[in-house]
Order: C-alpha cells, then sequence, then structure tokens
C-alpha cells in the first residue's frame, strides 16, 4: 500500500536562491519563445481534453460558508442519506465546470 505525502511550500519563508539558480533564471528569461524546443512535447488537440481526467489527488481548499436556500431543495439533498453538503458541492462544482466549458468554447 502506497502512502501519499502531501506537502505545501510556505510562501513566506522559502530559501533564497542560489548563484546557479538564478543564473538558469537570468538565462530562460532571455529566451524567446521561438528558441524554445518543443519539439519532445506532442501538440494537444481535441481528442486530448475529450480524454482528460482530473489529477486523482487534487484536493481543493474547502471553505465554510452560510448560505439561504430553499427548504424543499434542502429537505432533496438530505433525503438521500449521509454526505447532502458534498452532494451539494458536486452539484455546484458540475455547474461551474459546464459554465467555463461554455465560456471556452465561446473564446474560441
Amino acid at each position: 500500500m502506497s502512502k501519499v505525502i502531501y506537502h505545501e511550500a510556505d510562501r513566506k519563508d522559502l530559501s533564497p536562491l542560489t548563484d546557479d539558480q538564478k543564473a538558469e533564471l537570468k538565462t530562460l528569461s532571455e529566451i524567446s519563445d521561438a528558441e524554445i524546443d518543443y519539439s519532445d512535447i506532442p501538440e494537444l488537440d481535441d481528442s486530448f481534453k475529450k480524454n482528460a481526467v482530473r489529477n486523482p489527488f487534487y484536493r481543493p481548499n474547502k471553505t465554510s460558508a452560510t448560505a439561504r436556500i430553499d427548504s424543499d431543495i434542502l429537505a432533496w439533498l438530505k433525503s438521500q442519506g449521509k454526505g447532502y453538503q458534498t452532494r451539494l458541492n458536486n452539484i455546484l462544482r458540475e455547474a461551474m465546470i459546464r459554465s467555463l466549458d461554455g465560456n471556452s468554447q465561446n473564446d474560441a
């Protein structure tokens, strides 16, 4: 059984860059996009997006919020058993993704 370890860097307490790291960043910043070799990276087409899956280790931060919702909606969510808050979050996430997908299609 593998154990997943999560680590989050403290952005307020980062180690200073070494001279080598600074030199590498300076060199990279001076390269134009046209000079970057992408030959080992396949071009992403529509089939990539259709077959893409969310990273299984993705865990968004949770925020506690108070919202007023209709009593019948809350009763319906609770009638399905434990986990009504998770179901509500999933419904909202699906709506958000549909909205974002719709916006990105309109941008094309």
